[in-house]
């Protein structure tokens, strides 16, 4: 008998607690035009939070990131222009970000479109570095899950993370150059979430002690230029040809010279995004 089925070991118990797979029914009805475009018409088009971290306790043994108040800047800068309530807090710990985040995600979005969080600091793989010391990542964005922000359910939440995600680096390759329905719904706890990452899994992410990050600097960039006119994910396909094509360390510490870089985008949105 045909159905749907969890991937999950036969002995394991489905999502209802009973074993063996569930069945589900697909739901055939044609949706309306707009179904695939998110609804901005808002009030407000929502927060943007930027922590912005730069100095840190010796016991964790990070440097000074010179160079990131010129990305909180650009970053508060571009998504002001969009509309946002853009705020930026500086300088961290752990148990502040938790804190600031946690009452953030329980205030009333109901008259918001959209919610957006810029994460600035010290990284490593599924990790984000408070001033004095390292907090999941997951732990942070999951304060604004369907089930625990319900004001946001149903609502683009954007988080754009610069940070390391490791200590690999990418010497590049040579190549040959070539030209909303009314009824309710139940909807993933999970969905509606886009994280950018500035560097792609295992990998450290660059930052120009004058300039900026590379992914911050492309990233204000190409919002700056295309935000009023594409939807989110071509923006970000942009944002990546650009840190890809127009950027190259320049480092005099061995084997650091002339690496390379590409963001990761991780999208659970299940509507095009544009901005209004």
């Amino acid at each position: 008998m045909d159905g749907d089925s969890v991937d999950a070991k036969p002995s394991q118990k489905g999502p209802d607690g009973l074993s063996g797979p569930t069945e589900m029914s697909q739901v055939d009805s044609k949706p309306p035009a707009d179904a695939y475009q998110y609804n901005m018409n808002y009030p407000c088009i929502g927060q943007c939070v930027i922590i912005n971290n730069k100095n840190f306790d010796k016991r964790t043994g990070m440097n000074i990131r010179n160079g990131t108040d010129v990305d909180a800047g650009n970053v508060f800068k571009v998504f002001s222009k969009l509309g946002y309530k853009a705020k930026v807090h500086n300088d961290l710990t752990v148990k502040d970000i938790k804190t600031l985040l946690y009452n953030v995600s329980k205030e009333d979005h109901s008259k918001s479109a959209s919610f957006v969080c810029v994460l600035l600091s010290h990284g490593d793989e599924g990790v984000l570095y408070g001033t004095d010391g390292a907090v999941d990542l997951s732990q942070l964005t999951g304060l604004f899950r369907g089930d625990r922000c319900k004001s946001l359910v149903g609502k683009p939440k954007l988080f754009f993370i610069q940070a390391c995600r490791g200590t690999d680096l990418d010497s590049g390759i040579e190549h040959d150059s070539v030209a909303e329905a009314s009824s309710t719904e139940r909807i993933p706890v999970e969905a509606d979430f886009l994280y950018a990452y500035s560097t792609a899994p295992g990998y450290y992410s660059w930052r120009n002690t004058a300039n900026g990050s590379w992914f911050i600097q492309s990233l204000c960039d190409r919002l700056h230029q295309f935000g009023r006119h594409l939807e989110i994910m071509q923006i970000m396909t942009r944002v990546n040809h650009k840190v890809a094509l127009e950027f190259e360390s320049s480092s005099n510490l061995p084997g650091y010279n002339a690496k390379k870089q590409i963001p990761c985008i991780v999208s659970m949105l299940t509507k095009e995004l544009y901005f209004p």
